[in-house]
């Protein structure tokens, strides 16, 4: 695998790109069924989704066989990456890579700490109630209602949050008044529209407690290396036909015209800049017998309880790349 530092033109770090080779199919992963989604661990079923595209919204059952793939973190290594997002990037890498059971497979990945959560918080809201309110309840089951924030954006704990006395949560509450918390990792998965947390359940619970804005570090799929010479090029072509068309303008009305530089070359700027960050959708792999087997496994982890909409009719879903 190949790490690469993302930064803009001052210097700002943005996030750490990994390269994945090698790696065919991810340990934990997304198949679909139409419009049913299944997140699975290795043989563990994670997370049994149903899409409803015209209700605006997921129908969702999660389990509790969850596993982080990163190993427990220590309060002395909080210590020392304490407000380095950089160092920290590196480090979850690391772990993902080496983890069997994560969602990395074969192409870019961007590891971020800029995320939408940040800007859906309404002036005057406190911390607490903003991640309060981003996180989506229920267990085991619940829903991931779109209209909540025009997109969702939300958070879905792939366990059940521990409440703010747990033991867990208490001595990460030591580390936010310290300011050492480590950050809580996301995976943004486009076909349930809101990010899933992989590890820091209880360091989330403890920076909405202390509230306090959160430590993120947030995994998505960017464009792929072999991609890129193609939109490099789409961008380059763009910005050329724009100076042109400019030109045009200028011949026409005299040189109150500007020559278009001021609009296009920002422009292009942000393109290529989109090259490292932009998020790309997440893949999915079919399920192995469709809805049959969705139905099955369905019927398997619920104990045969009248979850809602399991047997309801769906259109096909196209939010997953199959």
């Amino acid at each position: 695998m190949q790490r690469s530092d993302v930064t803009r033109d001052d210097g700002t770090w943005v996030g750490l790109t990994l390269d994945v080779r090698g790696r065919q199919r991810p340990g934990l992963g997304v198949r679909t069924a139409g419009s049913r989604l299944v997140v699975s661990q290795e043989a563990r079923t994670v997370l049994l989704a149903d899409v409803d595209e015209h209700l605006q919204g997921v129908d969702f059952w999660r389990t509790d066989a969850y596993r982080s793939c990163v190993p427990p973190l220590r309060a002395d290594a909080g210590r020392a990456m304490a407000g380095s997002p950089e160092r920290w990037a590196h480090r979850f890498a690391r772990y993902l890579v080496d983890a069997p059971d994560s969602p990395l497979h074969e192409g870019r990945w961007l590891l971020t700490p800029e995320s939408p959560l940040r800007r859906w918080r309404h002036p005057g809201t406190s911390h607490a109630d903003h991640w309060g309110s981003m996180l989506v309840e229920g267990h085991p089951d619940g829903y991931i209602d779109w209209y909540v924030h025009s997109g969702s954006w939300e958070v879905l704990p792939l366990r059940p949050m521990p409440d703010a006395d747990d033991s867990r949560v208490k001595a990460y509450r030591k580390q936010v008044r310290a300011e050492t918390l480590p950050p809580v990792l996301l995976w943004w998965v486009s076909g349930l529209d809101c990010h899933l947390v992989l590890d820091g359940h209880a360091r989330l619970a403890a920076a909405i407690a202390e509230s306090v804005e959160p430590p993120l570090l947030q995994l998505h799929r960017t464009v792929p290396r072999e991609d890129r010479a193609g939109r490099i090029e789409e961008a380059v072509d763009s910005y050329a036909y724009e100076l042109e068309r400019f030109a045009g303008l200028r011949a026409v009305h005299g040189p109150t015209v500007p020559d278009g530089a001021a609009t296009a070359g920002p422009e292009l700027v942000r393109r290529f800049h989109a090259l490292d960050t932009a998020a790309q959708p997440t893949w999915a792999w079919p399920l192995p017998g469709g809805e049959d087997e969705w139905r099955r496994l369905a019927r398997e982890v619920t104990a045969g309880r009248n979850w809602p909409r399991a047997e309801a009719p769906h259109q096909p879903c196209d939010r997953v790349d199959e």
